[in-house]
């Protein structure tokens, strides 16, 4: 009962976020954890919440406070889940994982269900969805997508806080040497799969 009350509280403070970061974005995060948690043996319970959290609090990715995001939502967390049926114990294992998942925070989490849910939030920025959400985030920022000298970063460091394709370089195609899991780690190859034919492509028609 306290998770169909944490979802619905969840879903309406993410209401005003955008789409990369909606309540969408939280499910889908939340079935890559549930497959990566049953493979580990980590507490479904734990990574529910968590998952649930992770952000709760979502600033824009131009916004300078956007870097303390993980760290606000962890904060956050602990507030809400004072009013659920969860431990002390649990909520500071919880509280933990959100502050760490972030890419951009650049920490490794201590616990099972904190590198849970870094690989699952990790995997939901690849493959098709992951496509869609890089495009959807430079639309909102309007950011160009590519630099047409150099669109593939062939003769220069990727820049994407100017270009939406450097994003790909900077970033994406190197999340499966960070994952924590084995699950993580083949879903991720498995989706990058897909990011490179995408890149494939677009080098076809450009």
């Amino acid at each position: 009962m306290e998770f169909e009350k944490l979802r619905a509280l969840v879903k309406k403070r993410l209401e005003q976020n955008d789409t990369a970061h909606d309540f969408e974005h939280i499910m889908r995060v939340l079935k890559n954890a549930t497959m990566i948690a049953r493979k580990e043996k980590a507490s479904i319970r734990i990574i529910t919440a968590a998952v649930l959290l992770h952000d709760i609090i979502s600033y824009p990715k131009s916004d300078p406070r956007s870097k303390n995001s993980s760290i606000e939502s962890a904060l956050e967390s602990r507030k809400i889940l004072k009013k659920y049926k969860f431990s002390h114990d649990e909520i500071n294992t919880i509280s933990d994982a959100i502050r760490d998942h972030s890419f951009s925070r650049g920490a490794t989490p201590q616990t099972l269900e904190g590198k849970i849910l870094q690989d699952a939030d990790r995997l939901d920025a690849l493959g098709a969805i992951g496509i869609a959400r890089t495009f959807s985030v430079s639309g909102s920022e309007k950011r160009p997508f590519y630099n047409n000298v150099d669109p593939f970063c062939k003769k220069r460091l990727p820049d994407d806080k100017n270009w939406t394709v450097d994003h790909f370089y900077k970033k994406l195609l190197l999340l499966e040497k960070t994952m924590n899991t084995n699950a993580g780690r083949i879903e991720a190859r498995n989706r990058i799969k897909v990011m490179k034919k995408f890149l494939d492509e677009l080098k076809k028609e450009i």
